[in-house]
Order: structure tokens, then C-alpha cells, then sequence
């Protein structure tokens, strides 16, 4: 038993599938923190004569920003679990009321992967006597360990990298002149989205070119906006 447990673990640190949930809200929360703060000081930078509105402006979108990440992470997340739940329970209904239309059913989705009829049929029985509702979940509602969604685990990874993220250009702003701040916030949240894309890469083991690429085109546009927003408004603050 110890040997089958260590042999699935090998398995999956030779693979990166299991990192994709906390992953994905983690750089989720990081993007967003580092863009959406930046994007907004830069905005106000580029209408404000003095510093005190910059601050002020980036150190509530940064808060207002992390807060919002971890509870729309934790209600998407805990949405997507429910709806999980209530197919597994209607899949154990199902599987009282016809299990041999199930079984049937079950030896489709085998059949529809390459397996011969017989041997589909097969599968299915043997998977059916060992595990009934756990390979109904698996195979026709495609729910396994690794796709399922932690929502307390979601929400934090999400919100504590957006506070992250958005702590990078609050330093901007609060530690350089405010002489072409807007400047300084950009080429620093190119700096910091050129990390973020990287690592994301290298933990999910996907080009790193291609991510830092992706991430500093998009950062890029927002900021560059978010700037025109400002410069066209031209409010003094």
C-alpha cells in the first residue's frame, strides 16, 4: 500500500496538472494586484499634481482589489463545488433507479475511447463491481481529484497573491518622485509581470517565452489606457 501511494506521488511530481487549481488563482490574484494597481496609479498619476491622491487611490484599489478577488474566487469556486455535489448525488439516484442503463452507459464512454465492444463492456463491469459511483464520477461526469476546486483554499491563494502583486507598485509609488511617476509605475509593472509570467511558467512547466510574451502585451494596453483615461480627463488633484 505504502509502495502504490509512493508511486502515485512520483507520478505526479513528474507532471503539473495537480498545480492548476491553486495556480491558477494564485496568478490570477498576482496579475490582477500588480495590473489593476498599477493601471490605477498610473491613471491618477498622470492627473494629479501632487502625490497624496496617487497613494491614497492605489492603497485602496489594493485593498478593495484583494478583498474582492478572495470572495469572488471563494462564490466562483464554492458555485462550481455545488454544482459538482448535485450531479453526484443525481448520478447515485441514477444509479439505483437503472443500473443497467448506467452500466450501459458507462461502456459507451469506454468504447467511444478506442476500447472494443466486448472488451468496453468489460471494463465497465469490472470498474462497476470494484466502484460503482466513483467511476461513473470520474469517467462520465469527468470529475476527479485533480479538477476538483478547494474554495477556502482558492479564495486566500487568490486574494493573498493579489495583495502581493499590488504591494509592488503601492512601493512605487510611495518611494519615487512623483516627477514621471505614470513612467516608473509602468516599467517597474512590466518588471514585476515579466517575473510573474516566468514563474507561472517554470511552476506549470510551459514556455516561459511565450508566458512573458502574453503577460507584458496585455499589462502593457491596460496601462497604456488607463494613462489616456487620465492625460484626457487632465484634472488637477
Amino acid at each position: 500500500m505504502a509502495n502504490k501511494e509512493s508511486e502515485e506521488d512520483n507520478y505526479l511530481d513528474n507532471h503539473y496538472i495537480h498545480r492548476s487549481n491553486w495556480l491558477r488563482a494564485a496568478v490570477l490574484g498576482a496579475n490582477d494586484g500588480i495590473l489593476s494597481t498599477s493601471s490605477l496609479a498610473i491613471g491618477v498619476a498622470a492627473a494629479s499634481a501632487t502625490k497624496d491622491p496617487i497613494v491614497l487611490a492605489t492603497l485602496a484599489g489594493l485593498v478593495a482589489g484583494a478583498l474582492s478577488m478572495a470572495a469572488g474566487e471563494y462564490v466562483s469556486v464554492s458555485s462550481q463545488t455545488d454544482i459538482e455535489k448535485a450531479d453526484i448525488e443525481r448520478e447515485k439516484q441514477e444509479l439505483l433507479e437503472t443500473p443497467q442503463l448506467e452500466l450501459q452507459r458507462l461502456a459507451e464512454i469506454y468504447e467511444q475511447r478506442g476500447l472494443k465492444k466486448e472488451t468496453a463492456l468489460m471494463v465497465a463491469e469490472e470498474l462497476t463491481e470494484h466502484d460503482v459511483l466513483a467511476a461513473h464520477v470520474r469517467d462520465e461526469l469527468g470529475i476527479n481529484e485533480i479538477s476538483q476546486a478547494n474554495p477556502i483554499q482558492a479564495a486566500i491563494a487568490s486574494g493573498a497573491a493579489f495583495t502581493i502583486g499590488g504591494l509592488l507598485p503601492l512601493l512605487v509609488v510611495l518611494f519615487l518622485p512623483l516627477t514621471n511617476l505614470e513612467y516608473y509605475i509602468y516599467f517597474f509593472a512590466i518588471i514585476f509581470l515579466s517575473i510573474l509570467g516566468g514563474v507561472a511558467a517554470k511552476t506549470g512547466g510551459s514556455g516561459i517565452g511565450k508566458a512573458v510574451l502574453r503577460i507584458t502585451f496585455w499589462g502593457t494596453a491596460a496601462m497604456g489606457l488607463t494613462a489616456l483615461v487620465g492625460y484626457f480627463f487632465g484634472v488637477n488633484l
